[in-house]
This record gives C-alpha cells, sequence and structure tokens, in this order.
C-alpha cells in the first residue's frame, strides 16, 4: 500500500504541524505515516480520515503487484 496521506493534508491545506498535533502525534510519527515508515493505529486512521473530510481507503492506495497477488 502506497501512503496518500501527506498528498491529501498538503490538498487540503493543513499544516502537518497542525495534524499531528490534533492526533496527538509527533510530527515524526506523521511524517513516516506519509513515507510508508510505519502505519497509524486503526483508531487514529479514523480521526485522521475525519479530519481530513475523506474515507480511511482514500488514506492509501493499493500498488498494482498488490492488486495481482489479491487474484
Amino acid at each position: 500500500m502506497k501512503s496518500r496521506i501527506g498528498e491529501l493534508i498538503d490538498a487540503r491545506g493543513f499544516k502537518r504541524k497542525y495534524i499531528a498535533e490534533k492526533l496527538g502525534v509527533t510530527q515524526k510519527q506523521l511524517s513516516n505515516w506519509c513515507t510508508n515508515r510505519n502505519y497509524p493505529t486503526v483508531p487514529k486512521l479514523f480521526k485522521l480520515a475525519e479530519i481530513l473530510n475523506c474515507t480511511v481507503d482514500e488514506l492509501y492506495e493499493r500498488e498494482k503487484d498488490e492488486d495481482k497477488n489479491a487474484e
């Protein structure tokens, strides 16, 4: 899965510092989520989706090879 978190934060015009504060995480943690180094917990995913006014599904996109493995 490829993270779209950073892209969505930028598209919505938010500062990453603001998002990190709203989620109760460090800016480094948020950065790691944006770069696929690690993933947020499920409760944080739902809170992030709420803040960004999107669905949890929109926070990530499947990579092409993942679709092939699912079949």
